[in-house]
């Protein structure tokens, strides 16, 4: 969200502003109390350290909700194709296991159970990743939005406008049960929260462990080490499970198969119902937005997602020594054209997360540059256009209140494909990912207008 752009409710008065000039001392205490009673953290760092969430106009987060909803229609035609056509699907670069798990059947209709588009919401929304898999933040999200609208600042705020909260727990879990009466085998779900132990995110699956059991789901916590399968159940800490709430990455799990092996016989074998499939896989490579903004596959989609994929899908291709395109024009050397247009590209790796290989064209030299080019053409990288980082200035509570600069994401998460609730997290760099190292979780709200 870019203030340029930004709803204004107060006489052009932007609504950010309006909020900052509402802080006081009270605030920066309620939200170091809040979080460490909630245990809103990741390690040993609290989420946020901004003093203000991010205000979305209804306009503005309903043209979010309808470009996501577009795009995840595009990415569901290409899973379908990817599905039918193995000269497609190689493109994707997947390990042997990857594909064995990707193509088994799943046991449920939507192969992301849920999702996330990270997008950057300047002068239109540009969405950069899917995160097909396993996307992280929800149960932070929901209650750090608790604690954000009984912030001092934000009781003042609202005696001036109308805010509503975009909750996704419930969301999650609904979209879970679903997949279960979809899956069939069982009456009543007993979920297993499903990661490695020790993980910074810990608190994360605690919060909705809470959540779950409120709303009377029996749920237990455990590494994947731990699971074991026995005549044709899957069992947690010798309690029978029959929804697993997979955060644990694919090829994670693919690195220590040996001692994972109990769920992912789990899950081929049908003795229970993992959520998100290992199929979300295929649209979890960054490989999928190449694939999506080719022209060469348009033939897949609509006429309106053609629109949809120009217009908010950045163009993307693999790394490869050798001809590609853009804009539908011919590219003789994809390498010699990145390495000429540095300052307006990033490389990614195809399958990593939390930032890591990320190297962003600007902030490094020609030298530097060419040297990451190489080396990515020798793996599997995607490169991609640089997009608008809008940027806003926030109250954050340092040794003293401060105004920064900071960068924006506006992150929609999808449920069945049905968009609601965002994740947002601000960075004083153009990298924003909180496992990064850096930056705070916000939660949005849309401002729906004056009291």
């Amino acid at each position: 969200m870019s203030s340029r752009s930004q709803w204004r409710p107060d006489g052009g008065a932007d609504a950010g502003l309006f909020y900052n000039a509402l802080l006081a001392e009270a605030s920066v205490e309620h939200l170091r109390r809040e979080q460490a009673h909630r245990r809103l953290s990741f390690g040993e760092r609290p989420l946020s350290i901004a003093l203000r969430p991010n205000l979305l106009s209804r306009d503005r987060y309903a043209a979010a909700a309808v470009a996501a909803r577009a795009v995840y229609g595009a990415l569901t035609r290409l899973e379908n194709a990817l599905l039918a056509e193995p000269g497609l699907r190689a493109q994707l670069d997947l390990e042997p296991e990857e594909q064995r798990l990707a193509l088994a059947e799943p046991g449920c209709g939507a192969s992301s159970t849920s999702s996330r588009l990270d997008s950057f919401f300047g002068t239109q929304i540009r969405y950069v990743e899917y995160n097909a898999e396993s996307p992280a933040g929800m149960a932070y999200q929901d209650n750090m939005a608790q604690v954000f609208m009984a912030l001092p600042a934000m009781r003042a705020f609202r005696k001036r406008f109308r805010v509503r909260e975009v909750p996704v727990r419930r969301r999650q879990l609904a979209a879970m049960l679903s997949a279960f009466g979809q899956w069939g085998k069982g009456d009543r779900p007993v979920v297993a929260i499903v990661d490695w132990a020790g993980l910074p995110t810990a608190t994360e699956f605690e919060l909705f462990r809470e959540f779950f059991e409120s709303q009377g789901v029996p749920t237990v916590i455990c590494d994947p080490r731990e699971l074991e399968l026995g005549r044709g159940r899957l069992y947690a800490a010798g309690r029978a499970v029959n929804l697993v709430y997979r955060r644990v990455l694919t090829s994670e799990l693919l690195a220590r198969a040996d001692e994972v092996r109990a769920l992912l016989d789990a899950y081929t074998s049908g003795a229970a119902c993992v959520v998100n499939p290992f199929r979300a896989k295929l649209l979890h490579k960054k490989m999928s937005l190449a694939l999506l903004s080719d022209e060469r596959n348009s033939r897949l989609y609509t006429p309106g997602q053609r629109v949809a994929i120009e217009r908010h899908v950045p163009w993307t291709r693999k790394v490869v020594d050798g001809p590609s395109t853009r804009n539908g024009e011919a590219v003789d050397d994809l390498l010699a054209y990145c390495a000429a247009h540095r300052e307006e590209l990033v490389l990614k790796p195809n399958d990593e997360y939390g930032g890591k290989g990320v190297v962003l064209g600007w902030t490094v030299d020609q030298a530097s540059w060419e040297q990451a080019l190489q080396g990515a053409s020798l793996e599997s990288y995607v490169v991609q256009a640089a997009v608008e980082v809008p940027r806003e200035i926030f109250p954050v509570a340092l040794e003293s209140v401060e105004m920064l600069d900071l960068a924006i994401d506006l992150d929609p998460y999808l449920f069945e494909g049905r968009p609601g609730g965002c994740l947002t997290r601000l960075s004083s760099s153009a990298l924003l990912n909180v496992t990064a190292g850096a930056g705070s979780i916000v939660p949005t709200f849309v401002v729906e207008g004056p009291t």
